[in-house]
């Protein structure tokens, strides 16, 4: 048997809910309200968003008064036992915590976490976030990603208007990002601007294996595209040489203006330069193979062959007022690399002065 709720309800958008579609705020409102009576009741024009007529498809914006019809109920379903936070995770999220307030918080993510789950990949960010739900039953959400070899700044919002907020400011390009890698080679010239297409898998010409030349394309990885192909996204990239030890390696630093998958990673291999211990777009021999056709340019042993790539700074607009800007420490393995060829983080870094 259905139970019917009380009599007509009219009840105010909050300010966390601004955005937010009605079949999805009426969910959170109204859990055990099922999908097919909140069509019947919209398509009969019992619910109404400002006095007006309104579809489940409708945005709702904060202090809109949406008129709620008395309700009939599914009979509840039997409670679904979820596992208990992990007290374990919820340390480690805040051991990362370079930056906090209110609403957000700014995490220095480590080399070799995933910050989403994937094909064989259970432990990341996302999945820990689950540990610091509030009383509320707000969790922190994430706001953009960083590959999981990429260290470095991350950046978490603490409830889901924040996480709308936050994520408009990455799709307008107001974050400022500045990524430091170390490179193969030293890049001429010393700064420079790097603007491609990029697209996933096989090239246009490719045969239906999936082969390039004798080769099998990696689909995960990117290739340079031409403009008008299919998928095809432009993709722009400013760089500098902070500081080198030629012919060997330079310190880079790299502002992507647009952001696209391996962005940064693909834009260094198109220039000749790929950042050390990357395996997926360093070729096919290793940076120390003496079969390389420039020996001088082989890194040098001591160097850990992990990914040299660290969001270094993210700088923004905050939500609720002033400037966002936040640094993360490098990684061990390239503050190794740095102490080994003396490059002082201190040092001036050019990209500050490219374009935005």
């Amino acid at each position: 048997m259905s139970a019917a709720a009380q009599g007509v309800q009219t009840v105010a958008v909050s300010e966390d809910e601004d955005g937010m579609r009605l079949d999805r705020w009426f969910k959170r409102r109204f859990p055990e309200l099922s999908l097919s009576h909140l069509n019947k009741i919209t398509r009969k024009g019992e619910v109404r968003v400002d006095g007006k007529r309104a579809d489940t498809s409708t945005r709702l914006a904060t202090a809109q008064m949406v008129r709620v019809p008395p309700l009939n109920f599914e009979p509840k379903a039997p409670a679904v036992v979820r596992a208990a936070p992990s007290e374990k995770d919820a340390r480690a999220i805040r051991d990362m915590i370079i930056y906090e307030d209110k609403w957000l918080m700014a995490l220095n993510k480590p080399h070799g976490l995933a910050v989403q789950g994937g094909s064989g990949t259970t432990h990341h960010i996302d999945g820990m976030l689950a540990s610091l739900i509030d009383a509320k039953g707000e969790q922190p959400r994430l706001v953009h990603r960083l590959d999981r070899d990429t260290s470095g700044v991350l950046l978490i919002a603490k409830t889901r208007k924040m996480a709308a907020d936050l994520g408009e400011i990455f799709r307008s390009r107001q974050a400022r990002k500045i990524y430091w890698s170390v490179v193969e080679g030293v890049p001429h010239p010393m700064q420079g601007r790097i603007s491609l297409f990029l697209a996933k898998g096989p090239g246009m010409g490719d045969d239906r294996s999936g082969k390039t030349q004798g080769e099998r394309r990696d689909p995960e990885k990117m290739r340079i595209a031409k403009h008008g192909e299919e998928d095809a996204r432009h993709s722009v990239t400013f760089y500098a040489v902070v500081d080198k030890v030629a012919p060997r390696l330079a310190w880079l630093s790299m502002k992507p203006i647009t952001g696209r998958t391996h962005q940064l990673r693909a834009h260094a291999e198109a220039i000749g330069h790929p950042i050390i211990g990357d395996p997926k777009y360093m070729g096919k021999m290793a940076a120390n193979d003496p079969r390389r056709t420039d020996p001088l340019r082989a890194v040098p042993a001591e160097i850990e062959r992990k990914l040299h790539l660290v969001a270094r700074r993210l700088v923004l607009p905050h939500p609720k007022g002033g400037t966002l800007d936040v640094t993360a420490p490098l990684p061990p393995h390239m503050q190794k690399t740095f102490d080994l060829f003396g490059f002082d983080v201190k040092q001036y870094d050019p990209i500050e002065d490219a374009p935005e």
